[in-house]
């Protein structure tokens, strides 16, 4: 039965999200169940675009990001697929009517890391920051809202500058493994081969800017969703101390991330604040 085949898929995109990030897969069980799925099945196909373009070396990652591509656009079309993780995004997809411009903004940015390696001018990095994360927030956004417009419409720049800043977090921490092996570089104003501390303060600052313009949002998300971003949001804000507090030097030589232990206590720290309308 179809019911059941549907319920495979979801089960898919869950265990997707589990398996690659731990943190957001935490921050992803506070929100209320009745949205917790749709945000598994919109992780699960940004996911597995990411994954095609930034790790299947041995393998034609043009072939295989124009096939993933093709059978996404039949699964919108059709409103079904044989790859499960594609079949619960376009559920989630049409539920929401998530606009078609973010899925091929996302789409494109992706596409772009097949080839493009340096990004030169502040242009070429918000459309790549737009495409990579601000959509995926606004994504999220449109199931945090339950689609309602209106919400969306009034939210969308906060959820749009969380994604800039979660994305350049990333960055930020993974410069090793972009910039020597996968030879890319996002930002346009920084050396990375000579990274100092005066271009990691700047990359920092701007960071800051974006958690300011985000957290503006989540105090005014609905209370199924509040929690759960909020969390995402600690967590991050954290790793970007952390970076913060590492010498240069350090970040290119190896991944700075945040134990276990303190992620569990940056929860429980954010439900207080939660619980007594803190947030």
């Amino acid at each position: 039965m179809k019911i059941t085949f549907d319920k495979v898929s979801y089960q898919c995109s869950k265990i997707v999200t589990e398996k690659y990030s731990t943190s957001f897969a935490l921050a992803t069980k506070m929100l209320h169940n009745s949205i917790r799925g749709d945000i598994y099945n919109i992780y699960g196909f940004v996911r597995f675009a990411d994954e095609i373009v930034d790790t299947f070396h041995d393998y034609d990652k043009k072939t295989l990001f124009d096939k993933f591509e093709e059978e996404l656009g039949a699964a919108l079309k059709y409103k079904i697929s044989l790859n499960p993780i594609l079949n619960s995004f376009q559920y989630t997809f049409h539920k929401y009517n998530i606009p078609m411009h973010l899925v091929d903004s996302f789409m494109k940015s992706m596409r772009a890391d097949l080839t493009k390696n340096v990004y030169k001018s502040d242009a070429e990095y918000k459309e790549y920051i737009y495409g990579s994360a601000d959509v995926v927030g606004l994504m999220c956004l449109k199931v945090f809202v339950k689609g309602c417009d209106q919400s969306y419409e009034n939210l969308k720049d906060s959820a749009m500058a969380l994604g800039s800043a979660f994305q350049k977090v990333n960055f930020l921490r993974d410069v090793k493994a972009d910039f020597e092996e996968l030879n890319r570089s996002y930002f346009p104003n920084a050396n990375l081969a000579a990274l100092d501390e005066v271009a990691k303060k700047e990359i920092v600052d701007e960071i800051r800017k974006d958690f300011e313009e985000g957290y503006n949002g989540i105090v005014k998300l609905p209370i199924e969703a509040k929690f759960g971003v909020y969390t995402a949001y600690r967590y991050y804000s954290r790793l970007l101390k952390k970076l913060q507090d590492t010498p240069s030097t350090k970040i290119k030589s190896t991944r700075i991330r945040v134990p276990d232990y303190e992620k569990f206590g940056l929860l429980a720290r954010s439900y207080v604040k939660y619980k007594m309308n803190l947030v």
